[in-house]
């Protein structure tokens, strides 16, 4: 009689136990990648996806909008239009590399004048996340974060690239180098090459590049506790 008593016991711990734990699953944070987020209301943890944007954006937009920003990092350095690589090649065995290293420049050099425009309306985006957002960001994958960003925001930065990009390539004659380098050897099959509008190309790569650097910051946030530099952060997304 005993032992039985004692076997009930144990099932109807295991069920309790069993009925816990398909409770706590259902808290966020619990049973998901961010098992550090444990015990923490939708609030906190809202709070801690902003400040998580607010840091990542900040220090990308930072590392961007200043001289080299994006020439002198591999990663998002623009490079000349994928139809323009055969003139390149050509005009670099002519002894005009220099002419195609000014204007690769300069389109560079367009491109972190725009940057700054960035922060506003990341931070605009920042404000508008809801709660339901954070519960499937938190728990998402590498840059889903970023990704989210960049659903949100790319339009707007878009069209507010858009003026900066076309005033430095005006100053820089950015769009005249772009003929005079398609010029150059026209009996090679460039296709269409003078009906490229340099200037969006320039505002696309510049927001592409802006993405990754804030996907990098978004990684080092899940994965580094040196980049989690408040005390928010620590809580998310752990100590």
């Amino acid at each position: 009689m005993a032992q039985r008593m004692v076997r009930v016991a144990v099932l109807g711990f295991s069920f309790c136990a069993g009925l816990l734990h398909a409770q706590f699953l259902q808290i966020p944070g619990f049973g998901g990648k961010a098992k550090n987020a444990v015990g923490l209301n939708d609030a906190k943890i809202g709070s801690g996806l902003k400040e998580a944007l607010s840091v990542g954006t900040q220090k990308a937009v930072s590392m961007v909008d200043k001289p080299g920003g994006y020439l002198d990092n591999e990663a998002i350095k623009i490079l000349l239009p994928q139809n323009l690589r055969p003139v390149e090649r050509v005009l670099r065995g002519f002894g005009q590399g220099p002419r195609v290293d000014e204007f690769v420049a300069s389109m560079n050099h367009a491109a972190e004048s725009a940057a700054p425009e960035a922060e506003t309306i990341f931070a605009d985006a920042v404000r508008e996340m809801t709660i339901d957002d954070a519960r499937k960001l938190l728990n998402g994958g590498d840059t889903s974060i970023t990704d989210y960003f960049k659903s949100k925001t790319s339009a707007h930065l878009a069209t507010a690239f858009r003026p900066h990009v076309e005033a430095a390539m005006n100053k820089n004659g950015v769009t005249q180098q772009y003929q005079q380098l398609v010029g150059q050897v026209p009996k090679l099959p460039f296709g269409n090459s003078s009906s490229l509008d340099i200037d969006t190309y320039v505002v696309n790569k510049a927001l592409d590049g802006l993405f990754y650097m804030l996907g990098q910051q978004e990684k080092e946030i899940r994965t580094n506790p040196a980049a989690r530099t408040t005390a928010l952060l620590k809580q998310v997304f752990g100590h």
